[in-house]
């Protein structure tokens, strides 16, 4: 069983925001699949999806980004999914717009959100995609990822939201070492 968590913060005001592109990928998937309805269970928005050989979940975790951890470990916990078999997508300030990273674990890189869930599931050896959403801009890392997208920034956004759907349809049938090579 694979747990695939997109995140991002609930609510209509952080929809188009830079930390929501994880949500934004999630709902990409969701659509792809005909998910007309989110299941609601221990904090999280998720739909679950059956291959040939096992049980994928995704997730949309309804806690604010910094305590994203909580509902990871709820999910981890009732589903019984092994750390190795969790892949986090988020937002990474430190890439330009436009760029991805796909680490198999690693540190939380400043992010509270993956520095929240290592704390919470006790280990950083899960693996993550990271999707670049710095400017340039120079304003407090707080205030810069509430910030919403401009036009131009957001079509190259959806650009790179069907490049990780794709990173992920492959991650359910690739060796995640072979996606590394492949997109990084």
């Amino acid at each position: 069983m694979k747990l695939v968590v997109g995140l991002g913060n609930p609510g209509k005001s952080y929809e188009k925001t830079r930390h929501n592109v994880g949500f934004r990928v999630i709902d990409s998937v969701a659509d792809f699949y005909g998910v007309k309805k989110y299941k609601q269970k221990k904090q999280g928005l998720y739909f679950e999806i059956e291959t040939e050989t096992e049980k994928i979940i995704f997730l949309k975790p309804q806690s604010y980004m910094n305590l994203s951890g909580i509902v990871v470990k709820n999910f981890v916990d009732y589903f019984k999914v092994k750390t190795e078999e969790i892949l986090i997508i988020s937002d990474d300030i430190d890439l330009p717009i436009g760029k991805i990273r796909i680490k198999p674990q690693g540190s939380s890189g400043g992010h509270n959100g993956l520095k929240n869930i290592e704390e919470t599931i006790g280990s950083p050896e899960y693996k993550r995609i990271k999707i670049g959403t710095n400017n340039g801009k120079l304003i407090s890392a707080e205030k810069f990822v509430l910030e919403k997208f401009s036009k131009k920034e957001n079509e190259e956004i959806e650009k790179i939201i069907v490049i990780v759907k794709n990173i992920i349809f492959d991650y359910l049938k690739e060796d995640f070492n072979n996606l590394m090579n492949k997109y990084n």
